[in-house]
């Protein structure tokens, strides 16, 4: 979906007759040719389309109709229309409320959030969620009160919508209430969020809680902690990381192995090294850049035993390490 238009002038010019033209063909019986209007109508890309744009959205009989004015508004960031669309979040066809709330989370202007926030107390979970979902990259500050309120949602997707406002308002006083989340929520993907979340700030009650969340029963979580962690940069994080290179999924060795790259600690020399022989390229690959980020010449041995790996981009990884460390006598 394209962004938002700028609006233009029009106050001197006459109106397109192609939008008179349109406007009778969004009054046709059939709902094909009233949807073909529709499109027509966005290519036109004309600020005088928009109340008729906004009419389909509204009234339209039918559904199909309905949903492409919907992905339709959603390139004229306005306040009418994003209250039309929010509006639309509690439309009886799924494919409706849907398109709306794709248009919805593609939102850019700041000043939208006031007109999307009156939403997220909707009684419709759905609605609620996706309008915490559009408001989520417009850190509007006046939501972060209802943003934590949220958190104690009875509906999950409520919830893990929160938790993304949250973290992009990056306000420390969250970070408490995040953790909370990210160690006590019932739901897998709130916890997740709230792990990626608390990478806002490098507070000890982020600290505890990652650390708590590396051992979640999910690996979903397991996987976002240590991905947090890495961003962090925490010293007591490198002993669990080391222990989560022995994780029975690769995607949380993997975060755990690029982890530990970031905080350069030795010890995780040897633990890095066993990972250069698992059967995920993937994590070979991570394992070979982080011991190069460690710069330590105890790692060539193993980092030239693998430099025939058959996967290509492992081949570069290790190269590419290699040439960090250098020969011994360039690293003495």
């Amino acid at each position: 979906m394209p962004h938002a238009r700028a609006l233009p002038d029009h106050s001197l010019s006459e109106p397109d007759p192609a939008i008179g033209a349109l406007a009778l063909r969004l009054s046709d019986p059939d709902p094909a040719v009233r949807r073909v209007a529709v499109l027509q109508l966005a290519d036109l890309e004309d600020e005088d389309g928009v109340p008729l744009l906004l009419q389909r959205l509204q009234s339209d009989p039918a559904q199909t109709v309905r949903a492409e004015a919907a992905r339709t508004l959603a390139s004229w960031e306005q306040h009418a229309v994003v209250q039309a669309l929010a509006a639309a979040l509690a439309d009886p066809v799924r494919e409706v409320a849907h398109a709306a709330a794709q248009a919805l989370s593609e939102l850019k202007d700041p000043a939208s959030g006031a007109a999307l926030l009156p939403w997220v107390t909707h009684a419709d979970p759905f609605v609620r969620a996706s309008a915490w979902r559009g408001l989520r990259e417009l850190r509007h500050a006046a939501g972060f009160d209802a943003a934590m309120a949220a958190l104690s949602d009875p509906a999950a997707p409520v919830r893990r919508e929160a938790v993304g406002v949250l973290g992009w308002l990056r306000r420390s006083e969250a970070l408490p209430a995040l953790a909370r989340a990210a160690t006590g929520d019932t739901d897998t993907e709130v916890r997740r969020a709230a792990a990626g979340a608390l990478g806002l700030a490098a507070d000890p009650a982020a600290r505890e809680a990652l650390l708590a969340a590396l051992r979640d029963d999910a690996w979903q979580v397991r996987e976002e902690a240590a991905q947090t962690l890495g961003k962090l940069k925490f010293a007591e994080a490198v002993q669990p990381l080391i222990r989560a290179l022995e994780d029975p999924y690769w995607q949380v060795r993997l975060q755990a192995a690029r982890a530990l790259g970031k905080l350069r600690d030795r010890a995780a020399l040897q633990p890095l090294a066993l990972q250069l022989g698992h059967a995920i390229s993937n994590l070979r690959k991570e394992a070979a850049l982080s011991l190069g980020s460690l710069q330590d010449p105890a790692a060539l041995a193993a980092l030239s035993a693998v430099a025939n790996d058959a996967d290509p981009e492992v081949r570069k990884a290790v190269r590419i390490a290699l040439a960090q460390i250098g020969t011994p006598h360039e690293a003495a």
